[in-house]
Formats: structure tokens, C-alpha cells, sequence
């Protein structure tokens, strides 16, 4: 069984995330010890909620350097929402706050317009571009339940994952080597979203009959 480490910091809805980890077939160990980092087979990073509130929650939780080293070993890590923003540079959400800068790029902030209310909160439709191992398998009618007013940039360099469009197009999953990030939430997003998880477990235990990314 795959030994999947969910970063419990205090920002993020652990509980859902832990049970749709846990149906996708992986062993899930809830935890808010730094030190398990080494010991897991892959990080999952959830978030929720503002920018700065949780990245300092992140920094305030001593995850930051063993995740760190993580994905510089190549352990595959899974940022989920806001935890997939954490993963850039920084944010329009909170300036002057860093990101983990795993993939250099700003989080942008979508701009009202009359019939575009933000934030996005519903259902919408995944573009796959490139070979996203995470995405390997989903129809072109696949759709993924979202709750963001934030967004990863089209030009962000990416070569692998998808695309969604709200007002403007944007990278809605992604796979940059080791790491992987959904900005819907998988654990919401029905037989969608349990087929992602399904394929990063697969990812983690090496049974890839999948496309693996490359890196960039």
C-alpha cells in the first residue's frame, strides 16, 4: 500500500481530503510532525483560505524545509487549492509574501466582470494539454468542482496538465516534474476527481501504465 503523508498545518479541509486519498487506495497518515516527511512516499498539500494566512500557517508549522527537501529528492508531492498555490512564486492575494517557489510564476486574481462573479464556485470543464500522469485517462468531457477567486496564469511555464476557462484561461492541474496540483478539489469533483487520486497512487508506487511528465 502507498503511505500518502497529508500535511495537517492547520489550513486545509484534511478530513474529505484524507477519505477521497484513502477510496483512491492509498494508506493516508494525518499528520502535523515535520519529522514524518521523510518517512512517506508522497506529500498531499491541501489548502484553504487567504494567501498570507496560509503560507504563514505553513511557515509557523516547521513543513517548510522538509517539504522543501522532498521535492528536491523527487518525492512526488499533490498540492490541492490554495495548496497548489502555494507551490508558485508568490500571489497577487497577499504581496510581499513568498510562495514555496517549486515553479517560478504569480498567482493572479480574477477580475469581476458582469456576467463573471467571482469567485468561481461550481462545476467546470478540464482541457488537458501535454501528459499530465495525473490526468492520463480522463475524457474530453471530464469536469471538476472549483471554489477559487485566484488562478495560475496561462503563461505560466507549464508544459503538462489542464486548462480551464473563467473569464480567462488558466492551469487548472498541473505536473512539473515530482510535483503535481489540482487548483478544484478532487476530493468534491465525484469519479473525476477519485480518478486523479487513483492515478498519482499509481504514480507513487511506480505501476505508471500511465504517461509520466516531463520535467521542465
Amino acid at each position: 500500500m502507498i503511505r500518502v503523508l497529508l500535511l495537517d498545518y492547520g489550513a486545509g479541509n484534511i478530513r474529505s481530503a484524507a477519505k477521497a486519498l484513502e477510496r483512491a487506495g492509498m494508506t493516508v497518515q494525518v499528520s502535523a510532525d515535520p519529522t514524518d516527511v521523510a518517512g512517506a512516499d508522497a506529500l498531499v498539500i491541501p489548502g484553504q483560505g487567504h494567501f498570507r494566512q496560509v503560507m504563514e500557517a505553513f511557515e509557523e508549522s516547521g513543513f517548510h524545509a522538509p517539504v522543501m527537501q522532498a521535492a528536491q529528492s523527487g518525492k512526488p508531492i499533490l498540492g490541492i487549492c490554495v495548496g497548489m498555490q502555494l507551490l508558485f512564486t508568490n500571489s497577487e492575494e497577499a504581496p510581499g509574501v513568498s510562495g514555496l517557489n517549486l515553479i517560478p510564476g504569480t498567482v493572479k486574481k480574477f477580475q469581476p466582470a458582469p456576467d463573471l462573479k467571482v469567485p468561481q464556485m461550481g462545476w467546470n470543464a478540464l482541457e488537458r494539454r501535454g501528459q499530465s500522469p495525473i490526468l492520463h485517462g480522463l475524457g474530453p468531457d471530464a469536469y471538476a468542482y472549483f471554489v477559487h477567486s485566484y488562478y495560475v496564469p496561462l503563461d505560466t511555464p507549464i508544459q503538462n496538465g489542464a486548462v480551464t476557462r473563467f473569464g480567462v484561461p488558466f492551469w487548472s492541474a498541473l505536473s512539473h516534474g515530482n510535483i503535481h496540483a489540482t487548483q478544484f478539489h478532487p476530493e468534491k469533483s465525484g469519479e473525476v476527481g477519485l480518478h486523479i487520486l487513483r492515478q498519482f497512487g499509481q504514480l507513487v508506487g511506480g505501476q505508471e501504465g500511465v504517461v509520466s511528465g516531463s520535467k521542465s
